[in-house]
C-alpha cells in the first residue's frame, strides 16, 4: 500500500470550523465581561445549548507570586471537594503517572490561582449545576484567565473519565501563558484530549512566550506590565495606558530578553525534554489582521512562536495582548470572505500551506518562506491515521491463526482426562512442541498489541480508535484468552517471590489499557447500570481475566492461616479468604467463568476443597475464627 500524504487538515480544517461557528465570538464576549465584572473570579452563560465558563484575566499578582515560573507535580494536588476528580489519585489523576522522574507538572503560581477559585462554594455549586445539565461545556479565559481555564478543563476532563455519558468539554484561551512541562503535554496526548484545547495566540503577544524565559531577571518589569494590562482589561471602555507604564528602554529590554530565550529553544528544541521546561499542548491558532492558522505539532508551534514574535517590536509585544477582540472578528471574516476558488484550492496540501502562510505573514514578506517551511514540518509523516487503522485491521486478521491455535489448546486442555483445565495445564506443562508453540503465539500477539498501543499514544491512529467496537472487542477477547497464560507463566517461574503477586508486580500495562477501553464502552452502552443479561451456560472464557491471579493469592492466604498465631493477622487472612470466596461464588452462579475453572483438579477446585477441610478441622475452635465458618463453600 502506498504511503498517503496527509492533507492540510490541522491548519485549515480546524480553523475553518472555528471560523464558521459562534464558539470563538461567544467565548471572547464572556471573557471581556469577566475581565470587567468578575476580577479574580469567573462568569457563566448559556448560549445555544452550550454552557460557557469564562475566567477573568484580571488576577491577583500577589496570588501569582512567588511561585510564577516554577513547576510543581500534579500528583501533589489532592481534591477535598465532591469533585476531587479521580478518587485516591487526586484532582488530575488521568494525567498522573507513578514516580517523580516523568511526572506531569504545572506552573505553581497559575495552579495557586486555579485552586483559589476551585475551592470556593460558588465554583463548586456552578460545576454541580453544569454537570447536572449534561450539556457541552466551554472553558475560556483571556491572559492569566486562559491558564485557569486550561487547568479547569484538565480537572473536569479527568473527573469525567469516571462518569457515564459525560458532556463534551472544550477549552479556548486567548493570550494565555504556557502552563506545564513535556510530561503534561504527553499525558494529554496519550489521553486523546489534545483536540479539546485551542489556544489563540496573536503574532506578537508577549505572554504566551513568557515562560520560555526565566522570570527573576525581569520580575520588576513583569509586575509593572501585568498591573497596566489589568487596569485596561478591567476598564469598561478598555482605556489604554492606565497606571504606571514601562519606559521605552524597559520595553526594549523585556522584548529582547524573551526573544533571546524563545530563539534559543526554537534552535535547540531538545531543551524542552527537561522536566523543568515549559512545553505547549493542544492546538495553537496564530492570529493576525489577515486571519489565522492552526497547528497541533509541538515543534512547529515553538517555531511559529519564535518566527512571529521575532517580526514584532517592543511596543507591539505589549499592545498585541489587548487586541484579541479584533482578531476574533477577523477569523470569522477570513472564511466568510474566501472565494469559492480559494476554498477549493485549500483542500490540497500545497495550496493550504500557501494560504495559511500568507494569512499570518501579511506585511512581513520575509516571513512567508520560513512560515511555509514551519507548516510543512507540522505535516503528519507517513500514513494518515485512518490508513494506519486500516493497515492494523489487515494485520489483526493475519494474527487470527495464532489466536485460533491458542483456542484449540484451551479446548484440548478442558477435555483432557487429567481434569486440570486451561490455566493449570499451562502452568504445570513440561517440554513439548505444542506448549512451545502456544508460548511463541502469546509473545507474537503481545508484541502486536503493544505496537497498537504505542501508535495510539503517538497520535498515529484516529482519535476515537480506542472506542471503536472492532478494537474494543478484539482487545477484550485477546485479554480474556491470553492473560491467564501470562499469570500461569508468572507463578510457574516463581516471579511472585521476587516481585510480589501478579496484580501488584507482574501485570502488563497493555491489560490495564484494555480494561479502560472496555469499561468506557460498557459505561457508554449501559450507563451506571449492570447491563448484563443472565447467562444460560458457562462462558467460553472467564470474564475476569485476573481470576487466576486472585486464586493464587487466596491459596497463599489459606496456607498462612494454618501457621498464623497472631489474632489480628489471622482475622485479616480470614477476611480476605471470605471476600474471595464470595466473589468466586458470584462468578460461578452467574456463569461468568469458563468450565476449566470447575475442572476437578484445577487450582480453584483444589482451593475450595482445602478450605472446606480446614473449616471442618477448625470447627471445634470456631470461637477463635472470626467471620463465621458455617457458610457454604463454592461450589
Amino acid at each position: 500500500m502506498e504511503t498517503e500524504a496527509s492533507p492540510f487538515e490541522t491548519s485549515e480544517m480546524l480553523a475553518r470550523f472555528l471560523g464558521s461557528t459562534p464558539l470563538l465570538p461567544e467565548s471572547w464576549k464572556l471573557c471581556g465581561r469577566s475581565n470587567v465584572m468578575a476580577p479574580q473570579g469567573f462568569l457563566t452563560d448559556e448560549v445555544g445549548g452550550v454552557t460557557y465558563v469564562a475566567f477573568s484575566g484580571v488576577q491577583s499578582i500577589d496570588g501569582l507570586d512567588p511561585f510564577f515560573g516554577s513547576l510543581v507535580p500534579l500528583s501533589a494536588v489532592s481534591g477535598v471537594s465532591p469533585f476531587s476528580g479521580g478518587g485516591d489519585g487526586g484532582m488530575f489523576s488521568a494525567f498522573q503517572k507513578q514516580g517523580d522522574e516523568n511526572s506531569a507538572m504545572v506552573d505553581a503560581g497559575l495552579l495557586h490561582l486555579f485552586l483559589a477559585i476551585y475551592h470556593t462554594p460558588v465554583f463548586q455549586n456552578q460545576m454541580f449545576e453544569i454537570m447536572k445539565k449534561r450539556k457541552p461545556v466551554v472553558f475560556t479565559g483571556h491572559s492569566l484567565g486562559g491558564a485557569i481555564a486550561a487547568l479547569s478543563s484538565l480537572w473536569l476532563l479527568s473527573y469525567l473519565q469516571s462518569i457515564s455519558s459525560p458532556p463534551s468539554v472544550i477549552c479556548f484561551t486567548f493570550g494565555s501563558p504556557l502552563i506545564g512541562n513535556q510530561s503534561l503535554s504527553k499525558a494529554i496526548q496519550q489521553q486523546r484530549l489534545s483536540g479539546n484545547f485551542c489556544h489563540l495566540v496573536s503574532k506578537f503577544d508577549l505572554l504566551p512566550r513568557l515562560l520560555f524565559a526565566p522570570l527573576s531577571p525581569i520580575i520588576t518589569h513583569l509586575h509593572t506590565l501585568l498591573k497596566s494590562w489589568h487596569l485596561t482589561m478591567n476598564s469598561p471602555f478598555f482605556i489604554r495606558d492606565l497606571g504606571t507604564q514601562l519606559t521605552e528602554h524597559e520595553k526594549f529590554e523585556l522584548f529582547h530578553f524573551i526573544l533571546g530565550c524563545v530563539d534559543s529553544i526554537a534552535r535547540s528544541p531538545e531543551v524542552m525534554t527537561n522536566r523543568s521546561s515549559f512545553v505547549p499542548f493542544g492546538n495553537f491558532m496564530f492570529c493576525s489582521d489577515d486571519g489565522a492558522i492552526c497547528i497541533d505539532d509541538i515543534s512547529a508551534i515553538v517555531r511559529m512562536l519564535h518566527l512571529t514574535f521575532a517580526s514584532g517590536s517592543p511596543s507591539l509585544c505589549i499592545d498585541d495582548h489587548l487586541e484579541y477582540e479584533s482578531y476574533v472578528e477577523k477569523i470569522n471574516l477570513q472564511f466568510l470572505n474566501r472565494s469559492e476558488e480559494e476554498l477549493c484550492e485549500s483542500n490540497t496540501y500545497e495550496a493550504g500551506v500557501t494560504l495559511a502562510s500568507q494569512s499570518i505573514s501579511s506585511g512581513h514578506e520575509h516571513m512567508v518562506r520560513p512560515v511555509k517551511d514551519c507548516l510543512k514540518t507540522a505535516r503528519r509523516i507517513g500514513r494518515t491515521p485512518n490508513l494506519q487503522s486500516a493497515r492494523l485491521a489487515i494485520c489483526l486478521s493475519k494474527f487470527a491463526p495464532l489466536r485460533a491455535q491458542i483456542e484449540w489448546y484451551k479446548a484440548s486442555c478442558d477435555k483432557s482426562d487429567d481434569q486440570l483445565g486451561y490455566y493449570d495445564s499451562f502452568k504445570l506443562r513440561g517440554p513439548s512442541k505444542r506448549d512451545f508453540k502456544v508460548v511463541m503465539n502469546t509473545i507474537k500477539l503481545g508484541e502486536f498489541w503493544d505496537s497498537v498501543i504505542g501508535m495510539l499514544e503517538n497520535n498515529q491512529l484516529p482519535h476515537d480508535f480506542h472506542k471503536r467496537a472492532k478494537w474494543v472487542y478484539a482487545s477484550q477477547s485477546y485479554k480474556l484468552l491470553v492473560e491467564p497464560l501470562d499469570i500461569a507463566e508468572y507463578y510457574k517461574n516463581g516471579d511472585h517471590r521476587k516481585n510480589g503477586h501478579y496484580l501488584k508486580g507482574g501485570r502488563h500495562t497493555r491489560y490495564t489499557v484494555f480494561d479502560k477501553w472496555w469499561q468506557e464502552r460498557e459505561r457508554d452502552r449501559f450507563g451506571d447500570t449492570d447491563g448484563y443479561s443472565r447467562r444460560s451456560k458457562f462462558a467460553s472464557l472467564t470474564q475476569d481475566s485476573c481470576f487466576w491471579a486472585k486464586v493464587e493469592e487466596a491459596r497463599e492466604w489459606l496456607e498462612n492461616v494454618r501457621s498464623e498465631r497472631d489474632p489480628r493477622r489471622l482475622a485479616g487472612l480470614w477476611a480476605g479468604i471470605e471476600k474471595f470466596e464470595n466473589y468466586a461464588k458470584g462468578l460461578v452462579e452467574r456463569k461468568e467463568v469458563s468450565i476449566d475453572v470447575l475442572a476437578r483438579n484445577s487450582s480453584y477446585m483444589v482451593w475450595v476443597e482445602e478450605l472446606r477441610v480446614l473449616k471442618l478441622h477448625f470447627q471445634q475452635f470456631s470461637t477463635q475464627i472470626p467471620g463465621g465458618l458455617d457458610r457454604k463453600v463454592v461450589p
